[in-house]
């Protein structure tokens, strides 16, 4: 790999990770179209920790506030602050481990598996489907969400919802950011309180499936000579995946999903199109 291929990669990953339009099925779609190889793991590390790394910036203010909060409530004895409207409390602590474990357990149970299909003849098309079949997900839970709900007033049933959501993202096409912001719409959270849940709930997720990663890559050791890739892969990706996650926070603001909705479509066809040639 090259370091420019390191850098388009790194880019289409942090920008692709969280923006809902699946970081999993751009890379795919890349590999194949330009017959790049982006499956090597030491790359992969790379790319997770990136991503990780633009997610722990962007949210450190309210992960210090979840763990700080936390700690007073089990150490001290301390009640829990006033819940804000952010969720800047340890309450949220607990709801997003449970949250996690539908994710982790389909992850551990199936990451593998998946990843040895990524050759399979089938897989653009698949890829394609899920891209459009989210899309039309995206589209109704703009219709039906009544997007009222601060993530103050969220309850259990909301977040093991949105975390069986997140269990859905391990096929390439689908998208973390995509299902989950979609499921917390449709369980009447407003946009940016779905999508703030949505990404500290895959904070957790993303962070495990890099240790794994990475675990496994202490066992082998860091390629000779591959050292630069991995460094411009991580930093591509924690800038890219930074400014994405800041732009798409600030965009729910005031705009909706149907615009991400209509570029999944536009992509699925596109690689419609590249398979059947």
């Amino acid at each position: 790999m090259h370091i420019l291929q390191a850098i388009i990669l790194g880019l289409v990953q942090g920008l692709t990770e969280f923006i809902p339009v699946s970081s999993s099925g751009h890379l795919l779609f890349i590999e194949k179209l330009m017959g790049w190889d982006t499956g090597k793991m030491a790359f992969d590390v790379a790319l997770h920790l990136g991503t990780l790394a633009a997610l722990l910036c962007f949210f450190w203010n309210d992960w210090m506030s979840i763990l700080s909060s936390f700690g007073r409530r089990i150490f001290r004895g301390m009640p829990y602050e006033k819940q804000s409207e952010e969720g800047r409390t340890g309450k949220l602590l607990v709801p997003i481990i449970i949250a996690t474990i539908p994710a982790a357990l389909v992850g551990y149970k199936f990451d593998k598996h998946i990843e040895s299909m990524r050759d399979r003849p089938w897989m653009l098309p698949a890829v394609a489907g899920a891209l459009a079949l989210i899309a039309i997900v995206m589209l109704l839970a703009e219709r039906v969400g009544q997007k009222k709900r601060a993530m103050g007033s969220m309850v259990y049933a909301d977040y093991i919802i949105v975390g069986c959501a997140q269990a859905l993202a391990l096929f390439p096409g689908v998208s973390r950011s995509g299902i989950t912001i979609s499921a917390g719409l449709f369980r009447g959270l407003d946009r940016a309180a779905a999508a703030r849940f949505s990404f500290l709930l895959s904070t957790p997720i993303i962070f495990g499936a890099g240790l794994m990663k990475l675990k496994d890559l202490l066992k082998t050791g860091l390629p000779h000579g591959e050292m630069m890739i991995f460094l411009v892969g991580f930093v591509a990706a924690a800038i890219s995946g930074y400014l994405a996650v800041r732009f798409l926070m600030s965009y729910l603001q005031r705009g909706s999903l149907k615009v991400f909705a209509a570029y999944r479509f536009l992509l699925a066809a596109v690689i419609l199109v590249a398979f059947l040639r």
